[in-house]
């Protein structure tokens, strides 16, 4: 019964993980409406405006025959571009929903088994290791590997590799020193971004500024005066010591040590901008901070993390000699791979203890069963009076060791 209790599937834990599998496509529906209910709303107020133009033009007799038939024309032809702009956000709805159809059609699946010994649940919970490696990739900026392994799998409807791409592009060029297109991308998403408050755009606006004083000439000064006069003062009120700080910069030149105007000019600057569009992205579309294979260890780490983790032990992967591969017989928390990862992930909660019956305790301070020492010291080939840890390798005489009892 118990067995049965631990392999049974519990379907709502699982869909904790894939909750952007659903989301991501549901955010860019709602980016596409937007975007073509905006082009949709300015190309109609052309349109009508015109008309009424020419409409009055006609009949006050200010517009000639000709005159109507130019600006029919260009009526038409903006008509003709709108339809071509709605083409190509149906087919992106289109994409979308058949996206939809495939996540739900592959979360279904989930849905029809109960236990982990199902013989599809190995195939299922492979495709969601290929679609948390792509996530993996992607976040990296290892756009090919994670291109070909989905060419391979065959999963194009179940991961979102142009979002992505499209990320990375934006984040090398803010590395690479350009704000063009970050800036685009916040005016493509300005509503978005106003309603969770972020100050990327700012951010954006200020790293121009500093650019143009960086130059220290004369008329690129001005340039950044002008600047500051049209992009500075909608935040007055929301960032005013910011916009003080750039005001100073106007008396500093790039190599002053006064801070906080020194700050501004370092290039560490543009890492940070790249970072905060990252950030910007991922929480507009209701993406996880992280990627999803990490959180996805992370929680079967916590379920192994002991109070004895991340202790001064030495581990087989930490001595010299051993190789740090996850093939070595340690603890999975105390390998050098997942360490780091698991550092700060929390303890295990088990309300039932599993200890082994008839305890050691070695000269070295590690405790092992007494069944289990004397079948590894029988295949080591050890004599009758000595045992072998289990882990260094190390070699003591049995009238070493001591009884453990625990109470």
């Amino acid at each position: 019964m118990a067995n049965l209790e631990a392999s049974k599937i519990n379907h709502d834990t699982h869909l904790l993980l894939d909750q952007p599998l659903l989301r991501l496509p549901y955010e860019l529906l709602r980016k596409n409406f937007r975007s073509a209910r905006f082009v949709t709303e300015k190309d109609a107020e052309f349109v009508k405006n015109k008309l009424a133009e020419t409409a009055k033009g006609s009949l006050d007799g200010k517009s000639s025959p000709e005159d109507v038939v130019k600006n029919l024309d260009v009526m038409l032809a903006r008509m003709r571009g709108l339809k071509r702009k709605l083409s190509t956000y149906a087919d992106e709805e289109t994409k979308l929903y058949r996206q939809i159809d495939a996540r739900v059609a592959h979360l279904r699946e989930l849905s029809d088994m109960h236990t982990v010994e199902d013989v599809k649940y190995e195939t299922w919970s492979r495709r969601r290791l290929d679609r948390l490696m792509v996530d993996y990739l992607l976040r990296h900026g290892y756009n090919a590997s994670a291109t070909a392994l989905v060419d391979e799998r065959g999963m194009q409807d179940l991961v979102d590799i142009d979002t992505f791409v499209a990320m990375s592009r934006i984040r090398a060029s803010l590395l690479g020193g350009s704000v063009t297109e970050a800036l685009a991308w916040c005016s493509e998403n300005k509503k978005g971004l106003r309603e969770m408050h972020s100050n990327l755009e700012f951010m954006l606006r200020c790293q121009q500024f500093i650019e143009l004083m960086r130059t220290d000439s004369p008329s690129k000064m001005n340039d950044a005066i002008a600047h500051a006069k049209k992009y500075f003062p909608p935040f007055n009120d929301t960032y005013p010591t910011e916009v003080s700080v750039m005001a100073g910069l106007l008396a500093h030149r790039p190599d002053t040590e006064v801070e906080p105007y020194a700050e501004c000019y370092s290039a560490e600057r543009w890492s940070r901008l790249a970072d905060a569009f990252v950030d910007a992205h991922n929480k507009l579309l209701g993406l996880p901070s992280f990627p999803l294979l990490h959180i996805a260890l992370s929680s079967g780490l916590s379920a192994l993390k002991t109070p004895a983790c991340h202790g001064s032990q030495p581990t087989s992967s930490s001595r010299p000699g051993h190789s740090t591969s996850l093939t070595t017989s340690v603890c999975p928390i105390c390998s050098t791979e997942l360490n780091e990862l698991a550092r700060n992930v929390p303890y295990a909660q088990h309300s039932k203890s599993h200890v082994e019956s008839d305890l050691l305790l070695l000269p070295n301070n590690r405790v092992y069963g007494k069944a289990r020492l004397e079948e590894y010291a029988s295949k080591a080939g050890l004599g009758p009076n000595q045992v072998k840890d289990l882990v260094t390798g190390e070699v003591y005489p049995s009238d070493k060791l001591k009884k453990v009892y625990i109470t």
